[in-house]
């Protein structure tokens, strides 16, 4: 079943869209649903799947496999652990939120109106979310070696960067060093949360081989998290570089 058209002032929107992308859509619908953000559905008292979630689902696959395949191919040198460990990095929602915001994409989400009025078009969750339902669509409409390649281009600049060496994020090289050493996953817990809700501040901890290796403090639990893995990758490496 074909989406439903969106409007024309919408079309022109998604034209500008498509342009910078560098794709265009037989179903022009399909690119409209997959930036429709739950919160509409919420407010109308419509069906959620008149939302992007179902396109996020189909992408999320796309982007995980467009990404450990272009990895597998550039480094036929690296290890299970280290694939594993920058593939994680590169389709974290934290990238591909980063990865959205430098298309503006969030300029062409369509929210309801208590989201947008939370800033809901700058929030990191919706970016990713976003950028795997536009690969969603464009897997519909054109098919695995397209969504790929559109994957292949929003994530390019980082990939090259991975293959020439420049460090990860620090949780995904904390990730290679306790596989590299045998031991368990890190796990990571806040411990403290304080500050005004505009203006939060998040301390975690994190917690190799049974003991507490590293803790962080950050504006976001994502942030405060990477601060604690630095910290444990200088306590247990003695530096914080590739090791």
């Amino acid at each position: 079943m074909r989406s439903r058209a969106p409007s024309p002032d919408r079309r022109r929107r998604l034209a500008a869209l498509q342009s910078r992308i560098g794709c265009t859509f037989s179903d022009a619908g399909l690119l409209e649903l997959a930036l429709i953000h739950p919160s509409v559905a919420n407010e109308e008292g419509s069906a959620r799947t008149l939302s992007n979630q179902r396109l996020e689902f189909l992408g999320d696959a796309v982007v995980d496999l467009a990404v450990a395949q272009e990895l597998y191919r550039r480094h036929p040198d690296w290890s299970e652990g280290r694939l594993t460990s920058v593939r994680s990095a590169l389709v974290s929602g934290q990238t591909l939120a980063a990865a959205a915001a430098g298309i503006d994409l969030g300029e062409y989400l369509v929210l309801g109106r208590g989201e947008e009025a939370l800033g809901g078009r700058e929030r990191e969750s919706n970016l990713a979310a976003a950028l795997e339902s536009v690969v969603g669509a464009r897997l519909l409409d054109a098919g695995y070696e397209e969504a790929q390649k559109l994957v292949l281009s929003l994530l390019g600049d980082r990939l090259d960067n991975v293959g020439e060496g420049a460090a990860g994020n620090p949780k995904s090289d904390l990730q290679e060093l306790v596989q590299a050493r045998g031991w368990p996953p890190p796990l990571y817990r806040i411990v403290e949360q304080s500050g005004e809700p505009h203006l939060p501040c998040f301390v975690a901890e994190v917690e190799v081989d049974g003991r507490v290796a590293g803790r962080g403090s950050g504006s976001r639990k994502a942030s405060a998290e990477q601060a604690a893995a630095r910290q444990a990758l200088i306590e247990l490496s003695g530096t914080y570089t590739r090791f």
